[in-house]
This record gives C-alpha cells, structure tokens and sequence, in this order.
C-alpha cells in the first residue's frame, strides 16, 4: 500500500549514498588492492543513514528496514552455516574424495566442462540449492578440473552455471519460490515460462564448455600423471568406495522427496558424520571439529591439500557478515526511499514492452550489484514493476521470469554479492588473496548471463511473452491490485486498492 506519510525522497538524493559507496567499493579495490568489500558497505550504511536523517526519515525506521530485510535473508545464512559444515565433514567421511577419485578415473578430460555443467544442474535441481551444490559436489569438480590441469576459472564458470541454471528452475529453490510468491503467479506455471530462456542459454553453455574441453586439455602425459599423483594421494589418505557416497545419494533421495533445503543438508551432515565414523576411522570428537572448524590434512601433494583443507562453519563467516552488511545496506536504502525513487524514475521512462521486460532484468542486476542481494533484487523488482505490466496487459509471468534472471543468475556474478561471495569461498578461488584473475570465471559461466540476454531478446521480438488472459485480470480486479494506465505515454494514473492517485 502506498505510504503517503513517508517523506518522498528526491532520483538525485536517492542515488547519492550508492554513488558514494561505489567510490569507497572501488578505492578499496583499485587504490589499496584489497577485496573485502564489508567496510565500504558498513560506509554505505552510514552515508544512507544521514541523507536519510536529511530528508526526514527517522532513525527508527532505517533501523526498522535494516532489521527487516536482515530477517528475510536469514533461511540463507542458515543455508550458509549448514553448507560450512557439510563440505568439512563430507570431506572427512571421504566423500568429497571419493567423487574426485572417480572423476578423474572416468570422465574424459575433453567432455569434463560439459559434465561439469550438467552434473551441477541435476544435482542443484534435486536439492534446490545452488549453494548446497557449490559447496560439494562443486568442490569436488574444482579438484576433478585441477587433475586434468584445467584453470581453476573454466571449472568454476562451468560449475556456477550447472549450479545456477538448477536453482533457477528446482521447485525447492527459495528464489524460484520467492518470484512467483511477490508477483503472485503459480509456481509451476513460473518454471514452465522459464523454459524459454534458460534451457537455451544452457544448452549453448554445454556446447562451449564441450569446445573448450578439447582446445585447453593439452599433453596427455603430462595430464596422466598429474591426474596418477592426485589419485595416489587420496588412495593413500581415505578409504574409498562407492559406499562413501552413499550420504550424496541419500541428501539427492530426501530432496527428490521434497523435503526443506536445511533439515535436507543437516541430513547430510549427519550422514556424512556417521560415513566418517565407519569408513574412515574418525571419532566423533574430530567431526565436530571438522564441522566447526573445517578439515585439514597434509597430503604431501599440495594439489589434494590446497582441495582439502576448507569447510566448517568458520569458512563462511567471510560470506555471512558480508551478506548481514549487505542486507542491511539494502534494507536502508528501501526504508529512506532511495530504492523506490530510482525504480519510480525507471517505470516513468518506459515506452514498450520490450522497454519495460528490460527495465526490470536491469533492474533486477543493479539492486544485485548495489545490495548485494539476490532476494532483495527479486522482491523489490517484483513489487515496483508489477503495476506497469498489469497496466499494459501483460502477464505477471513475465516479470516473474525477469526477477529471476536479473537477480538469481546474476547473483554468482557480483563478487561482494552472497551468490558471488559463496561461490569464491566455497570453490577456494584466490580472488581474496591476491588472484584477481580468477573473477575470470564471471564471463565463463555462460548460462547465467545469457538467460537474460535471450529474455531481453524475447521482449523486444515478442516471443514468448504471454498477455494476461482473462481469468488473470480478475484476480488482479478481485485483489484490488495497482495498476498503472498510461495516458499518451505521457501522465500515468496509478489505481492502488481502487483509490486512483495521479503521478507527475
């Protein structure tokens, strides 16, 4: 509902603690060469608070919007701490070395990207986590890639869209979830229309990945007894067997069965735990240790060791207080106003279809940039843009699809982002400790930037962009949802809850 007791906040206001904060992110990473974007953020907070205070908003209600929007993300802090002591103990219980070992042994090094994908995609389908998949099965593929000598940056682009494109469509996904629920469309009729989009983007992914596996696998020899070195090393430090992968199997069977993302993953801890205890030797004392603190072992082969030694809940606390800054930086920005004023400014510009399916993918990526937050970016979009596209006649399905290409598939790719922020930690890529190129693996997980790219395609040709059928309309006029007429493309009248309010 519109809050006409709110102070309105002014596009040049709004945008200025994001430009402020921008300068501050980028003096960090250019001028003192450190990326840890936590402070410039914390900064961000303080700059929004003050124009904020400026302009009329209390203090109680910044704090109030931080409060709130850090609530919203705490499920996936939750996801984070369980994903932590999955990928120590899952370690531990050998099941992490285990899929490494038969990796090497059975995937061709050619076809290695490709099934990397697609293994990421299937597995991130059945447990509705990109982050869960990252973690594990990601992992082990990033020690599959190191074997066959591929950089660390190709594994990583073909494992984050494996694992992105997955959560995309998984009816257990949050996200996938959370669009359809703020536009207010069905589930299953929101994956169906995703379809479009991101089956394509894949399929050219794998086709790519499929290219670059037999130009970058290079000696053969070389590859062998590197790959020799590494199985050698594992065979010599765990017992392996296709029984170490049961707690893999079993987490797949409980998601299939649609059950919860966390009690699922606690699952897996638990199993990977009791694998740990029979398989290995472990004691119960060590597992809560590797839980906690994450794994560690000196292999004498710096490739097992470098694979090895992460996980525990302590590995992510990086990525959780940067994710509580994030939210918060986003929660104030939305409590001020400022978000508002620059989507506001954004729907007023928009003169097509094509113009207004653009305005709310882009939407979508900036609010991922400048919060840092895929559920902020979801949520926001969908509530801004959805008077605008019920106005033009257009199916909220529309919109439920940008919200998810904007702000799931970019996620991975915004580096202080939580998606970014999880797949660096979880995959070890040096981006923290001075191996910048390593972000290489941006531009490399092709599925998730060209989804967006087809949908903008869609939009401006028309295809597949489905109008509001009937039986749509009148659940609009039944809940007595906003709606934007445009009058010449030139004054817009707002219908909220049948009150009509004239914007300038």
């Amino acid at each position: 509902m519109l809050d006409k007791t709110k102070p309105r906040i002014g596009l040049q206001l709004a945008v200025l603690p994001i430009l402020l904060t921008f300068i501050v992110l980028g003096i960090q990473l250019f001028v003192f060469d450190t990326f840890t974007p936590h402070v410039p953020l914390i900064m961000g907070i303080g700059i929004a608070a003050l124009v904020g205070r400026w302009n009329g908003t209390s203090w109680k209600d910044m704090e109030e919007g931080m409060l709130h929007v850090v609530s919203v993300g705490l499920p996936a802090i939750g996801i984070l701490i369980l994903v932590g002591m999955l990928t120590g103990v899952w370690i531990a219980s050998g099941t992490v070395p285990t899929l490494i070992y038969f990796g090497l042994e059975l995937i061709s090094p050619q076809l290695f990207l490709a099934a990397a994908a697609l293994m990421c995609a299937v597995v991130s389908v059945s447990l509705g986590t990109s982050w869960g998949t990252v973690g594990t099965v990601g992992l082990a593929l990033m020690g599959i890639g190191a074997g066959f000598d591929i950089p660390v940056y190709w594994t990583a682009g073909a494992v984050v869209s494996g694992a992105f494109f997955g959560d995309k469509v998984s009816p257990l996904s949050d996200t996938t979830n959370l669009a359809p629920a703020v536009t207010g469309v069905d589930l299953f009729e929101h994956i169906r229309n995703l379809v479009p989009t991101t089956l394509p983007a894949m399929l050219i992914a794998v086709v790519i990945y499929l290219v670059a596996g037999f130009s970058l696998v290079g000696d053969e020899s070389a590859s062998l007894a590197r790959i020799a070195s590494i199985n050698n090393g594992l065979t010599e430090h765990f017992m392996l067997s296709w029984w170490t992968v049961l707690p893999v199997a079993l987490v797949i069977g409980l998601a299939v069965m649609r059950m919860p993302a966390m009690p699922v993953l606690f699952t897996g801890v638990l199993l990977g735990g009791l694998a740990a205890l029979v398989f290995q030797g472990e004691n119960i004392k060590n597992i809560f240790v590797y839980a906690f603190s994450g794994y560690e072992i000196a292999t004498g082969v710096a490739a097992i060791d470098g694979l090895l030694n992460r996980g525990g809940i302590q590995s992510m606390t990086w990525v959780i207080t940067l994710l509580l800054i994030a939210l918060s930086f986003g929660g104030i920005l939305e409590s001020t106003g400022s978000m508002r004023a620059i989507l506001d400014a954004v729907v007023k510009r928009i003169r097509s279809f094509g113009s207004l399916q653009t305005s709310a993918i882009g939407s979508s990526i900036v609010t991922n940039v400048v919060a840092g937050d895929p559920y902020l970016s979801i949520a926001l979009t969908g509530r801004m843009f959805g008077p605008a596209y019920r106005g033009m006649g257009y199916s909220m399905l529309n919109l439920s699809r940008a919200t998810e290409e904007g702000g799931t598939l970019v996620s991975p790719l915004v580096p202080w982002n939580a998606g970014g922020a999880v797949v660096i930690t979880s995959l070890g890529l040096g981006v923290y400790s001075g191996s910048p190129i390593d972000l290489l693996y941006i531009p490399l997980a092709f599925a998730c930037w060209l989804s967006p790219l087809i949908g903008i395609l869609y939009a401006w040709t028309g295809w597949f962009s489905p109008l509001a059928n009937d039986e749509e309309k009148k659940v609009w006029e039944a809940q007595g949802e906003e709606v934007m007429e445009f009058d010449s493309w030139g004054d817009e009248i707002v219908r909220f809850n049948r009150d009509v309010y004239r914007v300038n």
